[in-house]
């Protein structure tokens, strides 16, 4: 006998269910339906929740990364979630990389031209990495189509730079100006972000917020260029990587032509707004933007460990803030 709708929908709840472990949930039958955005994971069942939409991939580079759910450290509640790289690279391997990261999973990805919500609590453990390696902690990227030509990099990012924490924006190159040329001979004019085009990515990078009490010069120097298509609204800097534990909030709303819009909240202080030219677009890339967090770096001889908690995910910010005011939309 053929299912009906209520009795194929309680099967794949019971699925999910059963698969908590892993991680997988239930896609809305309707993709628009602002309700599906709507993901939680507090990390206390000692495994990822049903209705949390996450998971951990399993691939190569991922392989040699550590996930523990633990209570030792924990930001509210009783359960936190670790997750730590060591060295696994071969010393002759080329464009290797050594991630921990846990992945949405491809049922609850919102449309890339949706503006999504998040939040999630983080906390850096010790040793905190000092050098200028590549140190993501969080990042937002676009589906690429396998077998796509072309290496993406996230249109949005938490990073670590020599011990201090920044946010990138990155879209397809637009034009710059660099600092000391005769467009912008004393630096870059009020708003306009502070860039590196990477011809050979054909993108361009552009550092938003900075740590609290660090200047541009705390930074790599790379980013010496004014980018006049990313606007940056500066409220406040962002907390000390040292701090301990951090509650971050982030507005995902990609426009690679110029629409698109991003807040950046931490420990409920309205940090920055950018607005302009975030994203990607072209051949390869497909229509769901996607989340993954935890440590990813270039090889380093040391092992990094990062803790999160509580994370959650919306349509608005106010299905994810925990403390201060939400941005006027």
């Amino acid at each position: 006998m053929r299912l009906g709708s209520i009795d194929r929908a309680c099967r794949l709840l019971c699925l999910a269910l059963a698969l908590g472990g892993v991680g997988w949930t239930v896609r809305a039958e309707n993709a628009g339906d602002p309700a599906r955005l709507l993901l939680r994971d507090d990390f206390e069942a000692g495994h990822f929740a049903a209705r949390g939409g996450l998971y951990y991939k399993d691939n190569a580079e991922q392989r040699g990364g550590r996930v523990i759910f633990q209570d030792r450290n924990v930001r509210n509640g009783r359960g936190a979630l670790t997750l730590s790289v060591a060295p696994s690279c071969p010393e002759t391997a080329d464009n290797c990389s050594e991630r921990a990261e846990i992945w949405e999973t491809p049922e609850v990805l919102a449309g890339y031209d949706q503006t999504v919500w998040y939040g999630f609590a983080l906390f850096m453990d010790d040793p905190l990495p000092q050098d200028d390696g590549r140190y993501v902690m969080a990042q937002w990227k676009r589906e690429i189509i396998p077998g796509a030509d072309g290496d993406y990099s996230p249109f949005m990012a938490l990073r670590l730079y020599e011990g201090h924490l920044g946010v990138t924006i990155e879209t397809d190159m637009i034009e710059t100006f660099p600092i000391g040329g005769p467009a912008r001979p004393k630096g870059c004019l009020p708003g306009e972000a502070l860039a590196v085009n990477r011809a050979a990515a054909r993108q361009t990078r552009a550092l938003v917020s900075i740590e609290s009490g660090m200047t541009p010069a705390n930074y790599p120097a790379y980013f010496d260029s004014c980018a006049p298509g990313i606007m940056v609204t500066r409220h406040a800097d962002l907390p000390s990587a040292q701090k301990g534990w951090i509650d971050f909030v982030f507005r995902s709303s990609p426009g690679p032509t110029g629409g698109g819009h991003v807040e950046i909240i931490a420990d409920g202080v309205h940090v920055a707004t950018v607005k302009g030219h975030i994203g990607h677009s072209g051949p390869g890339l497909d229509k769901n933007q996607y989340f993954k967090f935890g440590p990813y770096r270039a090889p380093t001889p040391q092992s990094w460990s990062l803790t999160f908690d509580d994370f959650r995910r919306g349509p608005r910010c106010a299905d994810v803030i925990r403390s201060g005011q939400c941005p006027a939309e």
